[in-house]
Parts: structure tokens; sequence; C-alpha cells
């Protein structure tokens, strides 16, 4: 009785530790994307060279996606997620310092890679927590992101209303408030063990061939989520002609609605099969941008966004589940391995986007964008049919 008593103040203590990691990745997250506007206007960038730039950020996390399952397995996925979050926090502020397009793309590199190498580490935190609980808890996880996310992106819009708030002082009071707030979370994740040396993985390495059909989903996903990220203050900006701060509530809808989806993800499961979940919610994603694609005024973008937020909420943490309790393969690098080709799709979308806009219109990109969503649909039915690791073995009630 009294082990199991311990177990579950461990569990509990450990479960807020990872929540509060997950929100502040979102919260830092939406920081940047919420003043994208500004800091596109202050460098006098076209859509085309936004989308150039934002490639940075894709490929910083394309290449921290790389090298974290080696890290973690290395030094812990607790002390990744210390050391990435802070690189990021610290990263935040040379974001809105940067006198040119060349060094904001290096800056968005940086940024992108701790923000990723920070995602890995803490979903395997996530699944080690899920384990020990013996019940889905990654939607709940996840929804702590999305949280984040909305508060990160209603500050922003507070902060671009206010006259005399420059973007870098923004900036900095984030980097501060949860650079503290990181660290206070760090003690109480849990304590990853790494692996033996002779049962040490490269710190480079490409993702299994038996992870593609969920990297596919993840992909699709992420190109999805990532256009939201990077378009939707510019596409409210500049074709919807609305203000900064209206511009940055098309975020906020789509994280307030994906942060209610994934706050009933973990019951969902127990009621329908992890591929319904993803196959419907391909569907209302395409709704949704299709929403957004043919939209005359702002309001009706917004609802756009908050319909294809639902529909992605819990894509990305049903496949990050299975990839981290995946046989034969470590959470951490299964967890890498799907984020590594679901994360190319930020890689290949922002450029992307970017020069489809340069050369028609913005709203015609987005369309690409809507018909990969829609995919999800067919797409969906690669991911198990249930998470076999979640047995009673872990349970604790």
């Amino acid at each position: 009785m009294k082990r199991n008593m311990e177990k579950k103040i461990l569990n509990n203590t450990a479960r807020l530790a990872v929540l509060a990691a997950f929100f502040i990745n979102g919260a830092v997250m939406a920081t940047w994307v919420s003043r994208i506007p500004a800091i596109k206007e202050r460098l006098d960038l076209s859509e085309g060279e936004l989308g150039i730039v934002l490639l940075g950020m894709s490929i910083g996390v394309l290449a921290s996606l790389s090298l974290a399952g080696g890290l973690i397995a290395r030094f812990g996925s607790s002390k990744i997620t210390l050391i990435g979050a802070l690189v990021m926090c610290a990263a935040l502020p040379l974001l809105a310092m940067m006198p040119n397009a060349f060094l904001l793309w290096a800056a968005l590199a940086l940024f992108g890679g701790m923000m990723s190498m920070m995602d890995i580490s803490m979903n395997e935190q996530a699944v080690l927590v899920e384990r020990m609980a013996g019940k889905p808890l990654m939607s709940s996880f996840h929804a702590a992101y999305s949280v984040g996310g909305l508060a990160g992106a209603l500050i922003g819009s507070g902060m671009a209303s206010i006259s005399g708030v420059s973007t870098l002082l923004h900036f900095i009071i984030i980097m501060l408030f949860f650079g503290a707030a990181v660290v206070v979370a760090y003690r109480f994740l849990l304590p990853s063990v790494p692996v033996a040396p002779q049962e040490k993985q490269p710190v480079f390495s490409l993702p299994e061939r038996a992870l593609w059909g969920l990297g596919a989903i993840a992909f699709c996903s992420a190109i999805s989520e990532g256009a939201i990220s990077d378009w939707s203050a510019v596409y409210l900006t500049q074709v919807m002609h609305s203000n900064a701060s209206m511009a940055a509530l098309g975020f906020a809808a789509f994280s307030m609605t994906m942060t209610m989806g994934r706050l009933f993800g973990d019951a969902l499961i127990k009621k329908w099969s992890p591929s319904a979940i993803v196959r419907l919610g391909g569907l209302a994603a395409g709704l949704g941008l299709l929403v957004i694609v043919l939209a005359k005024q702002p309001g009706i973008a917004l609802v756009g966004f908050a319909l294809a937020g639902i529909g992605l909420a819990n894509v990305i943490p049903m496949v990050f589940s299975a990839a981290g309790n995946f046989p034969g393969i470590s959470a951490g690098a299964g967890i890498a391995g799907v984020a590594t080709i679901g994360y190319a799709g930020f890689l290949a979308g922002p450029p992307i986007i970017g020069m489809i806009a340069e050369n028609t219109s913005l709203r015609i990109a987005l369309i690409l964008v809507t018909v990969l969503a829609i995919s999800l649909v067919f797409s969906g039915k690669a991911i198990p049919q249930d998470n076999k690791m979640l047995t009673s073995e872990g349970a604790l009630d």
C-alpha cells in the first residue's frame, strides 16, 4: 500500500512537471508566431522571402530530430528537456534583434532546433508517465501545449496592441518568465536512465522503416498545423486586411479549439479507435481549411481556424503515443523517428507556400494544405487500433 502511494505521488508530480513542459513549449512557440507580421514588416520581407526565412526554423527542427533520439539515449530525456527549453527561451529575443533576413534565418534554425529537441524529450517523458499510470494520457499533455499556444497567442495579441511595447521587450519578458519556470519543472521530471554503453544507438540515426506509416500521418498533420502557425497572422493581415491584434486571433482560435479537442482526447480513445479519431479529424481539418480559403470576412476565417484546430487536435498525440510504444524501438527513438518524417512538413511547407503565394496568392497556396489535411481520412488507417503497451501491469488504479 505504501509503495503504491509513493508511486502515485511520483506519477502525479511527474505528470504536473511534464504538463508544465508542454505548456512552456507551446507558449514560447506561439510568442514567435504572434509577432511574425511585425518582424516581416520591420525587415520589409515579401511572402516569398518570408517563406525562405521560415525555412530556417524547419531546417533546425529537422536536423535536431535526427539527433534527439541518440542524445536522449545518452543523457536522458529530463536533461535534454531542460537544455532544449533554456536555449529555446534564450534564442527568442534574438529573433527580434536580427537586422536582416539571413541572420533571422540562422536564429530561427537555432530556435527551431531547440524547440524540437525539447519536443521529443518531453514526449518521451509523457510516454513514461503514461506507462506508469497505465492509461491514455498523451492527449492531455498535448492539450497543455495547446493551452500554452493559446496563452502565448493572446499575450502576443495584447502586446501588439500596446503602444511602446516593442517585440524585443515582449520576447525578453517571455524568456525570463518561462526560463525560470522550466528550471522549477525540471526537478520533478522522471529520472530517465541513459542506456548502457554497449546498447547506445548512434547520435544521428534515420527513422526505422516500420515507422514510415505513422510518419506519413504526422507529415500531413504537421504541414497543416505548421501552415496555420506560420501563415495565419500574415493571411489575416494581408488577405483579410485585418489589424495586428485581430491577426493574432487566428492562431488563438486554432489553439483554443485544439486545446478543447485534446482535453477530451484521452476519453475519446476509450470509446473509438485511434484510426477512427485520426480519420474524422482529417475530415474536420480539411473542412476548416476550406472555410478559411473561401472566407471573405476575418470573422468567418476565424471559424475555419477553429474547425481546423478541432480536426488536428488528436492526430499528433495518437501518433506519438503509438511511436513511443512501438515494439522493439525505444520511446525516444520511436518518437524521434516519426517526428523526423512528420516534421519534414515543416521543412517543405514554408518555402512551398511562400513560392505559391508569391506567384499566385496566399489563398491559393492554402488549397494545397487543405488537400493534405483531407488525405488523413485515408492515411489514418495506418495507425494501430489500440495501444497495447498500456496494460494493467503499469496501472495505478
